[in-house]
């Protein structure tokens, strides 16, 4: 059985390697892209947005509703990249925790 001071010890050592992939994750940017790639959104891996891009063809003022579902588009799928690769890297930690 393992002692308080050992599950200590380990609990830190796990601590800073979730530290250490959040940030890395933080770093990476992760890109979402709509039909055609006519919009395209990127994020960092802490879900804020970097930018934001038009295609031309896709602007159209008398379509607005085109661009706001390419958009959204865009976005969801950068944001569904960040949490899967957020599952990846923090959900090994889950089963490693010494409690």
């Amino acid at each position: 059985m393992m002692n308080m001071q050992n599950m200590m010890k380990q609990a830190q050592k796990l601590q800073k390697q979730m530290e250490q992939k959040q940030a890395e994750l933080a770093a990476t940017s992760f890109t979402g892209t709509s039909a055609q790639d006519l919009v395209t959104a990127t994020f960092t891996g802490d879900k804020k947005l970097v930018s934001i891009d038009f295609k031309p063809e896709v602007v159209d003022a008398d379509d607005v509703e085109t661009l706001q579902d390419m958009t959204i588009q865009a976005v969801n799928q950068a944001l569904g990249k960040i949490d899967d690769a957020t599952q990846k890297s923090m959900g090994a930690f889950a089963g490693k925790l010494p409690f």
